[in-house]
C-alpha cells in the first residue's frame, strides 16, 4: 500500500507543473544516445505521448550525426567538422539528406505513432518550413544558416493534433538547390523561437554544461556563456548548443535547458520535477542589476 500511496504522491508532485505547461509549445531536440539506443527510443516516445495526452503541444526536431557519420564512412566520402558544424560537400548533401529525411524522420515518426502519438514527419524542404543560405559565404559548403522559419504551417499542424517532427535541412531559394544541411541544435532554436515556445530542450550526452572539474553547471546566463567560451571550458560541439539555447531565450522563448538524454525519461525529470535537471538558461536584464526575469515571472 505504501508504494501506491507513493505512486499517487508523485502524480499529485506533477500537477502544478502540469498546469503551468497545459497548451503550451515544448520544442525538443531529439539527438545523442537517446536517439540511437532502442530502449531509451521507447522510453522517448512514452514521454512524447504522455506530454501530449495532459494538454502539451511537443515539436520534435532531430539530429542524427552519428549515422550519417556511419554512412558517410560507409560511403568512403570524407567529412569535417569546425567549431561543431559539419563541413558540407555537395555528395555529403545528399547522404545527410537520406540519413535525416528519408531514414531517421520516419524511423522516429513511426515509433512515436506505434506508441498512440499521431505524429508526422517533415522535412524543412517542406513547403519550405526552413528557408536558408550559405554559412560564411560557403566556407562550410552546404552547410547553411536559417533565414526564415513558417511557424505557422508547423502550428497548424499542432491545431490538427499532430506532432511535428522535422529533419533539419533547409529549403533554398535557388531552383534544383538541393538545399541545405542545418545543425540540429540550430534549427530547434530557430523553430522555438518561431513557435514563441515555453521551452527548448536539448536531448545529449551529457548531464549538462560542465566546467573545467567535470561538475555540472545548473545555471548559465549570456555573460557566463561567453566567459566559459573564451577559457575553453565550453568548446566543439557544445558551442552550437549554448549559442542556441541563448539565442532562443533572447528571442521569445522563456526557457533553454541541456539535459541528460541518456537518462530515461529525461524529459518527464525536467517537466514535472521542482529541481529539474541538467543546466538551464535564464535571461537577465542589466537594468535590473542582473535579478533573474524567469523568476519574477514564476517561470521554472
Amino acid at each position: 500500500m505504501q508504494k501506491k500511496h507513493q505512486k499517487v504522491q508523485v502524480l499529485l508532485d506533477a500537477i502544478p507543473h502540469i498546469k503551468k505547461f497545459y497548451g503550451k509549445t515544448i520544442v525538443i531536440k531529439y539527438g545523442g544516445s537517446a536517439q540511437t539506443s532502442p530502449e531509451l527510443q521507447e522510453k522517448f516516445a512514452e514521454d512524447i505521448v504522455l506530454l501530449k495526452l495532459v494538454g502539451m503541444n511537443p515539436v520534435i526536431v532531430h539530429g542524427g550525426g552519428a549515422r550519417i557519420s556511419e554512412l558517410l564512412n560507409k560511403l568512403e566520402i570524407h567529412s569535417e567538422f569546425v567549431d561543431g558544424h559539419r563541413v558540407t560537400s555537395k555528395e555529403t548533401m545528399r547522404v545527410v539528406e537520406m540519413g535525416l529525411s528519408g531514414e531517421i524522420n520516419k524511423n522516429i515518426t513511426s515509433l512515436l505513432n506505434h506508441h498512440g502519438a499521431k505524429a508526422i514527419g517533415i522535412s524543412g524542404k517542406d513547403s519550405s518550413i526552413i528557408k536558408a543560405t550559405p554559412k560564411d559565404n560557403g566556407k562550410f559548403g552546404y552547410t547553411g544558416v536559417i533565414t526564415e522559419v513558417n511557424g505557422t504551417i508547423i502550428n497548424n499542424l499542432i491545431k490538427e493534433g499532430f506532432i511535428p517532427v522535422i529533419a533539419p535541412i533547409a529549403d533554398s531559394a535557388e531552383p534544383n538547390h538541393p538545399g541545405f544541411n542545418i545543425n540540429a541544435d540550430v534549427a530547434a532554436s530557430k523553430v522555438a523561437q518561431a513557435l514563441k515556445a515555453q521551452k527548448v530542450l536539448f536531448l545529449t550526452d551529457t548531464v549538462g554544461v560542465l566546467d573545467k572539474q567535470g561538475n555540472l553547471l545548473n545555471s548559465l546566463d549570456q555573460n557566463d556563456v561567453e566567459n566559459y567560451k573564451a577559457d575553453g571550458t565550453i568548446a566543439g560541439g557544445m558551442i552550437p548548443k549554448v549559442d542556441s539555447c541563448i539565442d532562443a531565450i533572447y528571442n521569445g522563448v522563456n526557457k533553454a535547458h541541456i539535459i541528460d538524454g541518456r537518462v530515461e525519461h529525461s524529459i518527464l525529470l525536467e517537466l514535472f520535477t521542482s529541481d529539474g535537471i541538467g543546466t538551464q538558461f535564464i535571461r537577465k536584464d542589466g537594468n535590473n542589476n542582473g535579478i533573474d526575469i524567469e523568476k519574477l515571472l514564476n517561470e521554472k
